[in-house]
């Protein structure tokens, strides 16, 4: 993206209140919860497949996972985490529970009490999905999970060590942290054209412009990226209950890095593993006919 117009999307972070007003100019559908108000999207028929995505990147990730699963045949719904997208900025600890919660409340609302799904959660959506399905055993059919986060292998980049001293982190990622996210949302787009890059960039800050934006994710950087002693809970609950489960990951993942895949063998080796060669964080978006191509077979077989 040329520099003077990142210049503007940078200018625009957290200047806007997210208000009933706003929400009626956006797409997509909101919906009061328990937990706060949730943007989501539901299309297609059949099946149900929900989709739940990572850290700072909202639910537009899904962009083609979410396409393909309509045109396959799927009821599909995505929708944006707590403090994220155009859901609600809700105030307290963004944990793997309350995104749980979020989830539980979300599916019920649409689909019933009883309704199964596929699952699909990608970065620290791994962590999100695994906590529900720890809390709410036997709702999920199956788990698709794209470069999870929630391995206690994780080794966190020198920048996460800093932001997460209460003080000190605070100041400097109200100082910093929009734009470092901004910049950093497309860098994991390995196969994709300054188009593509552009209109990720975009979507990114189109949602960033709504305040606590930076409150939210670093209050799920510190309570959950960085709590992994309590989010691999959730990989033993899964592996526990023997639920199908897919994995894949891009060896050049910057982000989650790789190395990782080792120890979610060990907690949980009944799942299914593909590895992407040379593939970056975002593969569900940078190469979304492959990623499909692997997940189709999998939601499908008996």
């Amino acid at each position: 993206m040329e520099k003077e117009k990142l210049k503007v999307l940078v200018k625009n972070i957290e200047t806007k209140t997210l208000t009933d007003a706003e929400r009626k100019k956006a797409k997509g559908s909101f919906i009061d919860l328990p937990s706060g108000n949730t943007h989501y999207e539901m299309k297609g028929e059949g099946e149900v497949c929900v989709l739940a995505h990572g850290y700072a990147t909202p639910y537009f990730i899904y962009d083609k996972v979410f396409d393909r699963l309509v045109s396959e045949g799927y009821k599909v719904i995505r929708y944006d985490l707590l403090g994220r997208g155009l859901s609600e900025r809700i105030k307290g600890k963004y944990t793997p529970e309350l995104f749980a919660k979020q989830l539980n409340e979300l599916t019920e609302a649409l689909l019933g009490k009883d309704e199964k799904f596929y699952l699909f959660g990608t970065s620290m959506g791994g962590s999100v999905t695994t906590a529900f399905c720890r809390m709410y055993p036997g709702k999920v059919k199956k788990l698709i999970l794209l470069a999870p986060a929630g391995m206690d292998t994780f080794k966190p980049p020198f920048y996460m060590h800093l932001v997460s001293s209460p003080l000190l982190g605070d100041l400097l990622f109200s100082i910093i942290g929009g734009k470092i996210l901004l910049k950093k949302c497309a860098s994991e787009l390995i196969y994709s054209g300054t188009d593509v890059e552009e209109y990720y960039m975009n979507e990114f800050a189109y949602s960033a412009q709504y305040k606590g934006m930076h409150q939210c994710t670093l209050s799920s950087l510190r309570n959950t990226i960085l709590n992994t002693g309590e989010t691999v809970k959730g990989y033993y609950s899964v592996a526990k209950q023997k639920l199908p489960m897919l994995v894949i990951w891009g060896t050049a993942d910057k982000t989650m890095p790789y190395y990782q895949i080792d120890r979610m063998k060990e907690i949980c080796p009944h799942a299914k593993f593909e590895t992407f060669e040379g593939s970056g964080h975002i593969f569900l978006f940078d190469e979304g006919d492959r990623t499909m191509d692997i997940v189709m077979p999998f939601i499908k077989e008996n």
